[in-house]
């Protein structure tokens, strides 16, 4: 007995919401299918370098909101005077 295109799914609610977002979105059922087995890839991706790979040495504590907008607004103030982007 040879599987339909939605045998993976138990019951109707999958594709009465495959259908309705994509009646919403104006695609295709089968895009929707595409971006979900896309969304599913890119979410189980192993990465080859961490997302946070540099440390830096701090003060051995977190900054108080003023701190951070002091610092923030010297250093944007030290690139407008010399014309340079970070």
């Amino acid at each position: 007995m040879a599987a339909r295109g939605d045998a993976a799914q138990r019951g109707p609610r999958p594709r009465e919401l495959r259908t309705g977002a994509a009646q919403r979105r104006g695609v295709s059922e089968a895009e929707i299918i595409r971006q979900g087995i896309h969304l599913a890839a890119m979410a189980n991706r192993v990465w080859d370098e961490p997302l946070f790979s540099r440390t830096f040495e701090g003060r051995g504590r977190t900054l108080a909101k003023t701190e951070v907008r002091d610092v923030v607004a010297d250093a944007a103030r030290r690139e407008t005077e010399t014309g340079t982007a970070a």
